[in-house]
């Protein structure tokens, strides 16, 4: 069984240039490490970039990429955000909810009303937030259940969509 292809995630973002040789600053927005191995490619809205090495720096990553040789390349570089596919899950756990999960899904809540589908998930201190075709915002604490790629079921206070 296919659907449509599943959107690419925002996997982190090119901080800034480090040092002279192309070398930059990477704040990773996954915890899957393998997104930086050597040989993995992300892809930017300006083509993809193919990691050559990477290392942990403080609470981020020091990332050669092969199109960024030279510091002003990686200057130049600045803020794009990297983008790949989701991976295949190797386990799987009830009480996890995958992200890559909830696009195009369905948002209903407690008494079964269909509330709209989710077209992105947007990065808040408090709580991601899953947004919906109808602009409404749900926060990702008030999702109860994920079934297979196709229907959140949200419990929200009183008002939420209103």
């Amino acid at each position: 069984m296919s659907g449509p292809p599943r959107p690419l995630l925002e996997v982190g973002r090119i901080v800034r240039a480090h040092g002279l040789r192309g070398q930059v600053v990477v704040d990773l927005w996954t915890q899957r490490r393998e997104r930086l191995a050597p040989g993995a490619t992300l892809d930017t809205e300006r083509g993809p970039l193919v990691v050559v090495s990477a290392s942990p720096h403080q609470d981020r990553f020091l990332v050669t990429f092969d199109a960024i040789g030279s510091r002003e390349d990686a200057d130049a570089w600045r803020g794009v955000v990297l983008l790949a596919a989701p991976l295949e899950r190797e386990e799987s756990s009830d009480d996890v909810i995958w992200i890559d999960d909830l696009f195009g899904a369905t948002v209903v809540d407690a008494a079964g009303v269909h509330r709209g589908i989710v077209t992105s998930v947007e990065s808040n201190p408090a709580s991601d937030l899953l947004v919906l075709d109808t602009g409404a915002l749900v926060p990702l604490t008030f999702v109860t259940r994920v079934r297979a790629h196709e229907l959140v079921e949200v419990d929200v206070p009183e008002g939420l969509f209103e």
